[in-house]
C-alpha cells in the first residue's frame, strides 16, 4: 500500500541516465560478455525494487547481490525471467530456498560444496553454483591446493551441482598502483582454470568488476560484474583518466548520474549578526542573515562532515551549509538568494537549473567513498523512477 504520509526527502532515478551508462558499457566491453549488474547494498542505495526493473527495461537479465536476504528482495523485484547470483554469505538454512528458486550462488569451500550437494540431492534438484577460487585477494575463494578436489566433487555430484561459473575477485583494479598485484591475480586465474577448461561443459568465466571491465580487456571473458559504473560513477580517477586516453571528446566517456536527492525548505529564519546557528558555536553569523532550515540530517544519510562545508541548491543557486548537521536537520545560508520561501525545492544531490551537486563532492570533505555515501542512504526514503 502506498503511504499518503510525506517523507522528509525523496530520491529520483533517471531511466535515461541508466540507459546511457549501459549503452556506454556495452560499447566498451563488446558484444560477448554478459553484463551482470550488481545490486548489493540496496542497489548502491538506489533501491533494489525500483532499480532491477529499470535495468531489465535496458536489456539486463543477470544481477548480483551479497547475501541470501538481498537475493530474495532482488528475486521478488524481477519483472522478467532474469537470473540472480549471490556473491557472498549464504546461510545453510537458506540453501534450499535458493536451490528451489534457481538462484545462482558462489561456493568457496569443500564443506559448502558437499553441503549444497547433499541438500540438492534430498530435494531432487540441481543447484546452480559459481566456484570462486582464491588468487591473491585473500577475501573469499577456495584455496588452489583444494581446487582439484572441489572439481572432483562437483563432477561426482553433477546430477545435483551445475557449475554455472568459475570466478575470482580482483583486489583493487581501480588503482594503477595495484597493477602488479592485479597482474599476478590474473595470471594465477588463467593458470588454475586449466583443469576446468578440460571439462566437456564449460562454465562462465568471470573476474572483472567495473574498473577491470573498463580498462583491462583481457579479463572481460564471458561475464563482467558491473556495480559502480552502471550507477554513473567512475570507480576511481585512475580509471577515468585511462578511459580519456585516445578520445577527442570527454563526452564520449562520460557516465551519467542516475540518482538525484531532493527535499524542501522547512522554514526560513532571520538571524541577527553575531548570533550562532544550530548546536554549539561552530557558526556565528557574520552579518544579518537568512537561514533556510532543511529537514535532513545525518540520521537521514546526509553526512555530518558536510557541517560548514557542503552546499545545496535552492532556486538554482548554491547555498552553503552553515552550522553543524543535526540528526534530522541542517541549515543553509540563503542571504544572497532572493525570494527563498518555505517549501522551496532543495537539491542535495543533482542538478537545478545550471548548477549541480555531485556525489563526488561528498567524498571531498570526508574519507568516504562515493559508493559508501550512496549505500548509507536509508531504505525508507521514497524512490521514484523518472525519464
Amino acid at each position: 500500500m502506498t503511504s499518503r504520509v510525506h517523507h522528509s526527502s525523496r530520491l529520483e532515478l533517471s531511466q535515461s541516465a541508466l540507459r546511457h551508462n549501459l549503452d556506454f558499457l556495452r560499447r566498451t566491453v563488446g558484444d560477448h560478455p554478459i553484463i551482470n549488474v550488481v545490486v548489493k547494498a540496496n542497489a548502491y542505495g538506489h533501491g533494489v525494487e525500483q532499480f532491477v526493473p529499470m535495468a531489465e527495461k535496458c536489456g539486463i537479465s543477470h544481477f548480483a547481490v551479497a547475501s541470501s536476504g538481498e537475493a530474495q528482495i532482488a528475486f521478488e523485484s524481477l519483472s522478467t525471467d532474469s537470473s540472480v547470483m549471490i556473491m557472498g554469505i549464504l546461510h545453510d538454512s537458506d540453501i534450499d530456498w535458493v536451490i528451489e528458486n534457481g538462484i545462482e550462488f558462489y561456493v568457496f569451500s569443500l564443506r559448502r560444496i558437499e553441503k549444497v550437494a547433499s541438500i540438492a540431492s534430498a530435494m531432487g534438484k540441481t543447484a546452480k553454483i559459481h566456484l570462486e577460487v582464491e588468487t591473491g585477494g585473500n577475501r573469499t575463494g577456495i584455496e588452489q591446493a583444494k581446487l582439484r578436489e572441489a572439481l572432483a566433487i562437483i563432477h561426482r555430484e553433477r546430477k545435483h551441482l551445475q557449475l554455472v561459473g568459475f570466478c575470482t575477485h580482483l583486489a583493487g583494479a581501480e588503482s594503477l598502483s595495484s597493477k602488479f598485484r592485479i597482474d599476478r591475480q590474473v595470471d594465477s586465474f588463467f593458470r588454475v582454470r586449466r583443469p576446468v577448461l578440460r571439462r566437456s561443459r564449460q562454465p562462465i568465466y568471470h573476474v572483472a568488476s567495473s574498473a577491470a571491465a573498463m580498462i583491462r580487456p583481457e579479463v572481460r571473458l564471458d561475464m563482467v560484474r558491473i556495480g559502480t559504473a552502471v550507477y554513473g560513477l567512475y570507480p576511481s580517477p585512475d580509471v577515468h583518466n585511462t578511459m580519456l586516453l585516445g578520445v577527442r571528446n570527454r563526452e564520449d566517456v562520460r557516465l551519467r548520474r542516475v540518482i538525484s536527492w531532493k527535499t524542501n525548505v522547512m522554514q526560513v529564519r532571520n538571524v541577527d549578526r553575531d548570533e550562532f546557528v544550530g548546536y554549539g558555536t561552530s557558526y556565528q553569523a557574520p552579518r544579518a542573515s537568512k537561514i533556510a532550515v532543511i529537514p535532513i540530517g545525518y540520521g537521514n544519510g546526509y553526512p555530518r562532515e558536510m557541517s560548514n562545508r557542503g552546499n545545496v541548491l535552492i532556486r538554482g543557486r548554491r547555498a552553503p551549509i552553515v552550522g553543524l548537521v543535526n540528526m534530522n536537520m541542517c541549515f543553509a545560508d540563503v542571504t544572497n538568494i532572493p525570494g527563498v520561501d518555505d517549501g522551496d525545492e532543495v537539491v542535495l544531490v543533482g542538478r537545478q537549473k545550471n548548477n549541480e551537486i555531485t556525489i563526488r563532492s561528498f567524498s571531498e570533505f570526508s574519507s568516504a567513498l562515493n559508493t559508501e555515501f550512496l549505500s548509507r542512504l536509508p531504505a525508507d526514503i521514497p524512490r521514484h523512477v523518472v525519464k
